[in-house]
């Protein structure tokens, strides 16, 4: 089994920063590509970034370009997302999701394991 627990959402003004990050464990082994995604209120789930084992191949979101940044640490089964300039439409419930596969892929059916997510709230 894998678990993934997020943490270091909440309230920032707009414009603000967080930094969230998404702990691995159990079989670790098992996850190979990780992503960001999330949903709002009455929204589909929505990629924000992915990225390979490696860290050699990201994906990002058009809406999030220049403004966020995905990152991991292998040795610590650790993912971070540096979100910057935050908006108010980047509210959402945040979910980090790893996937058996290699590939940063955008689409949530391609992802394994999902963590419970964790709460961003930008206000104006």
């Amino acid at each position: 089994q894998v678990q993934l627990v997020e943490s270091g959402g909440g309230l920032v003004q707009a414009g603000g920063s967080l930094r969230l990050s998404c702990a691995a464990s159990g079989r670790t082994v098992s996850i190979l590509a990780m992503g960001w995604f999330r949903q709002a209120p009455g929204k589909e789930r929505e990629i924000v970034s992915a990225i390979s084992w490696s860290g050699g191949s990201t994906y990002y979101a058009d809406s999030v370009k220049g403004r966020f940044t995905i990152s991991r640490d292998n040795a610590k089964n650790t993912m971070y997302l540096q979100m910057n300039s935050l908006k108010p439409e980047d509210t959402a419930v945040y979910y980090c999701a790893g996937r058996r596969g290699s590939g940063a892929l955008s689409r949530p059916a391609e992802y394994d394991y999902w963590g419970q997510g964790t709460q961003v709230t930008v206000s104006s």
